[in-house]
């Protein structure tokens, strides 16, 4: 996975206009990860334990990674108007201290289903195919330019419904997950439809020829696919412990 490959457009095609460039890329949301198998019988209630724990600490990995996807783009972007919108980023992730932040909140969720914090912290439940995915998306951030970069994130636009759609998910078919552990969801919640439309205008304020447009449309199918890739991943894997006698 090196990162999306681009169709040009005819030569001479005319710029997307914003309505056009905006639509370009919500059409991308079915490729986005909320149908996937795993997915769906997680929703269901079909997971076991161990099934519950591999995803978190999967999902460890590539959670671990998005404040240095974000700090690539800082390095990256010349304007510090964009970097003074992008550093909160890195500070919802990390927190502003110690214990704190979108990262720990991921911690406590894998800790509520039974995983203890060193082991997730030691990564040695990560999957060769979740590590290679999530590297090969924080290099994407490091090498591309970085309004590609940003636009690879407007992934938020998609997300807003399944958090809530699985938070209530997770109370109902997994009642023994404590509260506390469900909070990366409820705060993420909080601000994910303001972060959603924040970036979209800013990659629509940004991308101004068709070139830039069209990589920045490639960017977010390369980001929808390194979501997949990553719950493929972690799919092939769960049906080797189900299939345990």
């Amino acid at each position: 996975m090196t990162g999306p490959v681009l169709t040009s457009a005819p030569e001479g095609a005319p710029v997307l206009d914003d309505a056009e460039f905006r639509a370009a890329l919500h059409a991308l949301e079915p490729r986005y990860w909320d149908g996937h198998p795993f997915h769906s019988r997680l929703h269901q209630g079909l997971l076991g334990k161990d099934e519950l724990r591999l995803w978190a600490a999967n999902r460890w990995y590539y959670q671990r990674c998005i404040p240095q996807k974000d700090a690539a783009i800082l390095a990256n972007c010349p304007l510090p108007e964009v970097r003074r919108q992008w550093l909160p980023r890195i500070v919802y992730h990390d927190g502003a201290q110690a214990q704190a932040g979108g990262a720990e909140k991921w911690l406590r969720l894998a800790e509520a289903v039974g995983l203890s914090r060193a082991e997730v912290l030691s990564e040695e439940h990560v999957l060769p195919g979740v590590r290679f995915a999530v590297d090969a998306y924080v290099t994407f951030a490091r090498q591309r330019p970085w309004l590609e970069a940003v636009a690879s994130g407007l992934t938020e636009l998609f997300s807003p419904g399944l958090l809530r759609f699985r938070l209530g998910r997770l109370r109902t078919h997994y009642p023994w997950i404590a509260e506390e552990g469900l909070a990366y969801f409820t705060a993420r919640i909080d601000v994910v439809d303001a972060e959603g439309a924040a970036t979209l205008d800013l990659v629509v304020r940004h991308a101004t020829t068709r070139a830039e447009r069209d990589a920045c449309v490639a960017a977010l199918a390369f980001k929808c696919d390194v979501l997949q890739a990553v719950l493929d991943a972690v799919d092939y894997r769960a049906g080797a412990l189900r299939a345990r006698p």
